[in-house]
């Protein structure tokens, strides 16, 4: 009897205990109305009217007593009642988060990466890129993070399989079954979390979590659910509930969280760039807390005091802070703050508005503080706010993101008329040329552009700047912008950095390397470096962008994290 009262539930003992008291109380008020007045032979009595004895005074103490337990029994309906819609609730929720786990698994929904897909030729020739990396990580770094494919060798930065793991959807959208059934078995038996050093807390999250999440959404492995929940767990202890900004280095086997080397401060984006996964970590999990902790986190950031809807790239860890005199920026260490203004909305089904005026606000700034245009062509970009006030011309490879968000944005009703929409194209148009220009076709980190009335060239990129690490950003964005407007030009444009990639960044006996120099077509100068982000975005993007199937990977279904790992929108999933 003990051992079958502890199995149930907190909820079904308060249930058996209110029944059981109400049970007593009917025992105590309608038994003795029947048995005061029993015969001598033990039968009972007719009872008269209650009318006639009210004149009798201990009657009229009966009734009172009546009267009260009435109330009690009026007062436990009602409690049994908000208890019962309680119960409806939960189990009605609980019913709409199955429903739309199945409504956002494509995989069982009918779409079948594995079989079924009809690639395009230019698709095909992406696999074959995608085959050549992998199988040089496979022979040279083999569960190892990095691979270094001059020296054939590699590193680690997280130890976790980095490159293996973010790889994973890249694998599952383009239907390469054997790929992805040999990585699932790694993650199965090799992939382990008790990691005895520092890793960062928003890279982990963007590119290993987000792509546990993604798989698991895209296949219903349940391995990956339960990788994706232990991370999060570990990396929990990052979050600081006094200042409300997260520690940026976490040791994943210790618990212990810290400030970065450098100083006290947190880089804004990276705080503010954990909300999609952590979100949906919770949503699978059941566990609110995943959300609670970077609900608070992006609530802190949408109640500070900003400029123009802009925030400096630092915020303090300690105090929850921004560094006085910040530089602004959507590049490096600002980027991805403006971009999960709108994917949370969006992630929400609408629901999280703060974000969606935040993300409308920031635009108003970054128009009005830091859109310019070059001479002598008229070139639209977004520079920068050196200490928050001071501009420069300088544009990192990585505000290319920009026009896809904002493309993204129009597609979902916002700005007025065409205008996010146009701005997109601008800054893509931008981004374009900041390839199309150089000698290998292939994009400088950095770029500065000249503002001097009757200058003969438009970009200007220094020496220091002029590498390129295969990037994703302008593919991304030319992958939105397709998607949106079926402009031909835009999937052109993409086959043009691809055969570049081919001819300057790809190594005959395997893998693709980043290069030192964007200018020097003749020796471009490998670094021997193979990012994990070129399997993960970069060449996913790209077959993306060759797709003349429009489902695959709706982006009314979808929202792509910052790395690209596709996670579900949560019709029921997320309250405001």
């Amino acid at each position: 009897m003990c051992t079958s009262w502890r199995r149930l539930s907190s909820l079904q003992r308060l249930i058996l205990l209110l029944g059981l008291l109400f049970c007593c109380l009917v025992a105590f008020t309608v038994l003795p109305r029947y048995f005061s007045a029993s015969d001598s032979q033990g039968l009972p009595a007719v009872r008269e009217p209650l009318q006639d004895s009210l004149p009798s005074g201990p009657k009229l103490s009966q009734i009172d007593s009546i009267e009260e337990h009435q109330r009690n029994l009026d007062a436990l309906k009602k409690q049994a009642s908000l208890l019962q819609a309680e119960i409806d609730q939960n189990e009605k929720r609980e019913e709409n988060l199955q429903a739309n786990l199945q409504l956002n698994l494509p995989f069982k929904g009918g779409y079948d990466f594995f079989n079924g897909q009809t690639r395009t030729e230019r698709q095909e020739q992406v696999v074959e890129a995608f085959k050549h990396a992998w199988k040089a990580y496979k022979k040279y770094a083999w569960g190892h993070d990095e691979l270094h494919p001059i020296s054939k060798t590699s590193s680690e930065w997280f130890n976790t399989g980095l490159t293996l793991v973010d790889s994973l959807d890249t694998i599952i959208i383009m239907g390469l079954k054997e790929e992805y059934e040999e990585a699932k078995e790694w993650v199965k038996k090799s992939l382990d979390f008790r990691v005895n050093s520092f890793v960062n807390l928003f890279e982990i999250t963007i590119r290993i979590l987000g792509s546990l999440l993604s798989t698991y959404h895209l296949t219903g492995d349940e391995i990956m659910k339960e990788k994706a929940i232990e991370l999060g767990k570990r990396l929990l202890p990052a979050f600081n509930p006094r200042s409300k900004i997260p520690y940026s280095d976490i040791n994943l086997d210790k618990g212990y969280a810290k400030a970065p080397r450098w100083g006290p401060d947190s880089s804004t984006a990276e705080v503010a760039t954990i909300q999609l996964e952590f979100r949906d970590l919770a949503f699978i999990s059941g566990n609110r807390k995943f959300e609670e902790v970077v609900h608070e986190v992006a609530m802190h950031i949408h109640e500070a005091e900003k400029a123009n809807g802009l925030v400096p790239i630092f915020v303090n860890a300690n105090t929850g802070k921004f560094r006085a005199s910040g530089t602004i920026t959507l590049g490096a260490r600002g980027d991805s703050y403006y971009e999960y203004l709108l994917k949370q909305w969006i992630q929400s089904d609408k629901k999280l508005t703060q974000f969606k005026t935040d993300f409308e606000e920031s635009y108003q700034g970054v128009k009005s503080k830091l859109v310019r245009r070059s001479e002598p062509n008229k070139l639209l970009f977004i520079g920068e706010l050196l200490a928050g006030r001071n501009f420069s011309p300088k544009m990192d490879h990585l505000v290319c993101f920009y026009a896809g968000t904002l493309a993204l944005a129009h597609h979902y009703g916002l700005g007025e008329g065409e205008e996010y929409l146009d701005t997109a194209k601008d800054l893509g148009e931008t981004c374009w040329q900041m390839y199309n220009r150089m000698p290998t076709k292939l994009s400088p980190e950095i770029t500065y552009f000249n503002m001097a009335k009757g200058a003969k060239e438009d970009l200007i990129v220094k020496p220091l700047d002029s590498h390129n690490l295969l990037r994703p950003e302008t593919v991304e964005s030319l992958f939105y912008l397709y998607r949106f407007t079926g402009d031909q030009k835009y999937r052109d444009q993409g086959w043009q950095i691809f055969l570049a990639f081919e001819k300057h960044t790809k190594l005959k006996d395997g893998g693709y390397s980043s290069i030192a120099n964007v200018k020097d077509a003749g020796n471009p100068r490998f670094k021997d470096k193979m990012e994990s982000f070129f399997l993960s975005e970069t060449l996913k993007y790209l077959y993306l962008l060759f797709s003349d199937d429009p489902n695959l990977m709706n982006l009314d279904t979808w929202v792509f994290n910052t790395e690209g790992h596709p996670l579900p929108i949560l019709k029921d999933g997320v309250e405001p």
